[in-house]
């Protein structure tokens, strides 16, 4: 598998280098080590939101979608310990299992997340700008959003920066296509990612007036359009009333 990384340059009039180097399976190096790792409440809060705000979206649009966070993901049978456990990420179609305890790819009805999310832990931050695409490639996704919300990253590696976006080209090769602090777009959703120094937003379009609610958000929404529909019918009724009357 490859990957291909996109180094941009400090001096905006610096021409970018393009490297593409082939990446070997590491299947020691590549483990998921057992127990989870302590984070910072800015770090859960980011996580938290985009589950909330995918899954929203998900279930307002019908899609057979599971979003799914710190799931462990493996795709080599023959090293089952050997793979990556997203932030986040979204499986469809979701799997046909109710308890999920892992995705094995080549499982029946397994299939490999078309978007996965990483938020830049400040106790590890390197392998998110450094290593972790690498397996991401293996695996296969399509997109690899990165969000640093506390720029934990590493300036050795043209870093911090909030938002990375990674994508599957035609030919199999992972491209960094997105690196800086503003507004980008991602295909597996067809939306907008607004990048803060808290939490990330999805929106429909780059300007942020469409911003994907949370399930709070929509529920509150839902029962102000009910409210809305009784308040009309009860003053359609009434105008009924009051012509009845005057006859």
């Amino acid at each position: 598998m490859h990957a291909k990384l996109l180094v941009e340059m400090s001096e905006p009039a610096v021409p970018a280098i393009l490297v593409r180097y082939p990446v070997r399976t590491q299947t020691d190096a590549w483990e998921c080590p057992e127990g989870s790792v302590p984070e910072s409440t800015t770090h859960d809060e980011a996580v938290n939101h985009l589950v909330d705000v995918l899954r929203t979206w998900a279930l307002r649009t019908g899609r057979n979608a599971r979003i799914v966070r710190n799931l462990a993901i493996r795709w080599l049978p023959q090293a089952p310990k050997t793979g990556i456990d997203p932030d986040v990420c979204i499986l469809e179609p979701q799997p046909p299992e109710t308890h999920l305890r892992s995705l094995r790819v080549w499982e029946p009805g397994h299939v490999v997340p078309r978007l996965a999310f990483e938020v830049v832990s400040e106790s590890h931050p390197y392998k998110d700008y450094a290593s972790i695409q690498d397996r991401y490639a293996a695996l296969g996704v399509k997109e690899l959003v990165v969000f640093d919300p506390t720029l934990a990253g590493p300036a050795a590696l043209g870093g911090p920066v909030l938002l990375q976006i990674w994508r599957l080209d035609a030919s199999g090769v992972l491209e960094r296509i997105h690196f800086g602090d503003e507004p980008a777009y991602t295909e597996q959703l067809g939306a907008w990612l607004l990048p803060s120094a808290t939490l990330l937003d999805i929106s429909d379009n780059r300007e942020g007036s469409v911003v994907w609610p949370t399930s709070e958000e929509r529920e509150r929404s839902e029962k102000e359009r009910e409210r809305s529909a009784r308040l009309a019918a009860e003053a359609r009724v009434r105008e009924l009333e009051e012509k009845l009357a005057k006859r």
